[in-house]
């Protein structure tokens, strides 16, 4: 009996394969690799955390953050597939959106901001979702949205696919408001695919328009063409005539007489005495005036009574 042991206990060794895999747990992956990816322009990815389930796969890609509000800003994608996916992993609860998960989310989102949640009905491409937002003491502004995937049903619940994709973003700037902020759930890509039509979580294609092809039902290039706007004419203009400006009536301008410069002011010069006559002004002159001698009385010599006057 212990040879027969011995041989089952070989036996059962060599059936094992000794490959080394990784763990379950969160694993960084390239950027290229996120299943979802923000709006052309950023926020910019600064990582990409990814979670294997047994019914699919989480993601949670780490958008730059310039913000004093505790937390990283992100974009969080949930595939909900078919059981059993990946083997020795355990599955996530299949759970839709309820009103007390979304508080929770919520309130961990920006510990310490007192989040408002929107009551205006918002769509973008992949169907309608919802937000909150407020402001912290510093002036930061944050921003958490969610959004559910799913493929609608029918009155009868038959036909409807059977995949689900959960979407959150987590956004805090001490500059964008909430609007400039809500652009990124507006311009975000999903590039993750489920395999099999029947986990399509973004239902059947619309269908085209019934006016194609059909006699009698005009298509025109812009929505606000009709018909009753084409113009008959022959003129390039096709809508209603644009009123002529105003016109204003000339203002005569009254030419202004020109006026001498005034001569700079400078020193004051006292006028004349008008009580002097001509003749005070003669005598003063010779009074005043200077005497030349004449050439004979030059000399000690020539001392005559002419050279004396």
């Amino acid at each position: 009996m212990v040879t027969g042991l011995g041989a089952t206990v070989t036996l059962s060794a060599c059936s094992t394969t000794g490959n080394v895999g990784h763990p379950s747990g969160p694993q960084l992956v390239p950027s290229e690799k996120a299943l979802i990816m923000p709006p052309p322009g950023g926020p910019a990815i600064v990582g990409v955390v990814e979670r294997i389930r047994g019914n699919g796969i989480e993601q949670t890609v780490a958008l730059s953050t310039s913000s004093k509000i505790p937390g990283q800003n992100y974009l969080r994608i949930h595939f909900f597939g078919a059981q059993g996916s990946a083997p020795d992993v355990p599955d996530a609860t299949f759970r839709t959106i309820n009103e007390n998960d979304l508080r929770r989310e919520i309130a961990r989102a920006a510990p310490g901001v007192p989040m408002v949640r929107a009551a205006t009905f918002l769509q973008n491409t992949y169907g309608p979702f919802g937000y909150a937002s407020g402001r912290g003491q510093g002036g930061d502004t944050c921003l958490f949205a969610w959004q559910q995937i799913r493929s609608p049903s029918t009155s009868s619940g038959i036909g409807r696919g059977f995949g689900m994709i959960q979407v959150r973003l987590r956004l805090c700037d001490n500059q964008a408001t909430a609007r400039q902020m809500l652009n990124a759930m507006y311009g975000f890509t999903i590039v993750g695919t489920f395999k099999g039509r029947m986990w399509n979580p973004y239902g059947d294609v619309a269908e085209a328009d019934e006016r194609l092809g059909r006699t009698g039902e005009p298509i025109y290039p812009e929505g606000a063409f009709s018909r009753r706007s084409v113009s008959l004419g022959y003129g390039m203009s096709t809508g209603a005539p644009q009123p002529l400006p105003a016109r204003r009536k000339a203002v005569e301008q009254v030419s202004q007489p020109e006026t001498e410069a005034a001569a700079p002011a400078g020193p004051r010069v006292p006028l004349p005495d008008p009580g002097a006559g001509v003749s005070g002004s003669s005598s003063s002159t010779e009074a005043t005036g200077t005497t030349v001698p004449s050439p004979d009385c030059v000399g000690t010599e020539a001392m005559t009574a002419a050279c004396r006057k």
